[in-house]
């Protein structure tokens, strides 16, 4: 019951990182207008990671979408690459992850199947939130070079300088996202345990006796009350037992007496 709850619950944790990766990446806010030291302004610039938009002060906003691919910087486009990988390996992984679930049985589908596919998706789900993690890390980094940047320009006198972004919310949605689609995945590989059968395991290993081989000679013998052997039943064809002496010994014949 456990094993199910926690396949479940991490299907669940997962397709939830799924889906916020999926909004993060299509959110145009990545990147907000700093107005720290101008909070009053008639337009307010935010860009995302497929166009860049301006909003008005009287609610009026326009959006352009980046037209070019090559004339982007090289660690914008490796961003956009993170952040598409993680969402096909993510929706992959929710894919294998609902055949795979132990509730759901699709004709005569093995539980060694079922733990294989839980281990994929949750590996699946694993590179996805990390993806999406590094993705967002490497854009935060960015602003935070070209905020720095601009902030010193500004300090030193310098006249028309661009403006300065800041982290907008697509960025927090994005790390939220990538650490539930790593959680699930860690959840998904706990559960493959469970799902294993327990004859397979653990190997058969043999044993071999260290001592002497002893053969052991089965007669003919009939079980008295008590599984008792009775001693008279072990006498065989020609066996004939020896007379005792006085004394008690018993007294076998020689050799020169059948001279």
């Amino acid at each position: 019951m456990s094993t199910t709850i926690c396949q479940v619950m991490g299907f669940l944790v997962s397709l939830l990182g799924v889906g916020g990766t999926i909004i993060a990446t299509a959110m145009d806010t990545w990147s907000t207008q700093d107005l720290y030291d101008n909070p009053v302004t008639a337009v307010f610039q935010y860009q995302g990671l497929w166009r860049s938009c301006v909003r008005q002060s009287s609610g009026f906003t326009e959006c352009r979408p980046y037209f070019t691919i090559l004339g982007l910087p090289a660690m914008f486009q490796a961003v956009r690459a993170l952040m598409i990988v993680g969402i096909v390996l993510g929706i992959l992984g929710l894919l294998v992850c609902i055949f795979a679930l132990k509730c759901i049985r699709i004709g005569s589908m093995e539980d060694t199947a079922k733990a294989n596919m839980t281990l994929t998706s949750g590996i699946m789900f694993i590179v996805a939130g990390l993806c999406a993690i590094t993705g967002v890390s490497v854009f935060a980094n960015m602003l935070v070079t070209n905020f720095w940047l601009s902030t010193t320009n500004m300090f030193q006198g310098m006249q028309n300088v661009q403006n300065r972004y800041t982290f907008g919310s697509a960025l927090f949605v994005g790390w939220v996202a990538g650490g539930l689609a790593l959680v699930g995945g860690i959840m998904m590989c706990l559960a493959c345990k469970g799902l294993i059968p327990e004859e397979s395991r653990y190997k058969a290993v043999s044993y071999n006796a260290s001592g002497r081989n002893i053969s052991y000679r089965t007669g003919p013998y009939k079980a008295g009350p008590g599984y008792e052997a009775d001693p008279k039943s072990r006498k065989g064809v020609g066996y004939e037992e020896a007379p005792r002496s006085e004394d008690g010994r018993r007294s076998y014949p020689s050799k020169y007496d059948y001279v």
